[in-house]
């Protein structure tokens, strides 16, 4: 190994840097798989960083045009987040993919974009955007209540069709009023408070 390293000149001086580069990458992805199953807490952090970037484009007044544009983005992922994997309006199959009836066999939701890559890519992109807000270049002149109402126009209808595929398919992406059973947790509670 030190021969090669010794006789390659030319790269050398970049040796250290993509090592640094591919620790710092294997740090990142130990961490990022750690945070994975604690999501109150990585949801409280994303909204302490949405917070910071709200108040920077509250104190700069600018950066409307940016805001926008995460918005817009924000949007695309919540769809991703909302949608099946498979959508049954554009599989042709003749099976149905999501039970309709109570007979159906049960198929558990599954989501087209999962939370973690939600959170992720949510994070990511207010991360993306609070650095732009440093750069004059992003500060597009624009009249924001306009691009305001017209992102709450596109959020309604957007967020309508897609209650309406829910309710046309009959499917509820979160765990919100679904049968929860608990096992032999009650029978064992049970049992205990019939000995006393």
């Amino acid at each position: 190994m030190e021969a090669s390293g010794g006789g390659g000149g030319g790269a050398s001086p970049s040796a250290p840097v993509k090592q640094y580069l591919h620790d710092f990458s294997k740090l990142f992805q130990y961490y990022l798989d750690k945070s994975t199953p604690h999501s109150t807490y990585r949801w409280i952090g994303t909204f302490v960083i949405a917070s910071i970037y709200v108040l920077r484009v509250v104190y700069v007044q600018g950066f409307y045009i940016v805001s926008y544009g995460l918005g817009i983005y924000l949007l695309n992922l919540l769809i991703g987040f909302l949608s099946p994997l498979v959508d049954p309006e554009l599989d042709p199959s003749d099976s149905p993919l999501l039970p309709t009836k109570g007979s159906d066999e049960f198929k558990p939701f599954i989501r087209r974009l999962p939370e973690f890559k939600f959170w992720y890519s949510f994070t990511k992109a207010l991360c993306i955007a609070f650095v732009m807000t440093f750069f004059s270049l992003f500060d597009v002149p624009v009249f924001w209540p306009i691009l305001l109402c017209y992102w709450f126009v596109l959020f309604v209808l957007t967020m309508r069709r897609q209650v309406a595929h829910m309710m046309k398919y009959k499917y509820i992406p979160f765990n919100l009023g679904k049968q929860k059973y608990s096992g032999k947790k009650s029978s064992a509670s049970s049992s205990g408070s019939r000995a006393d």
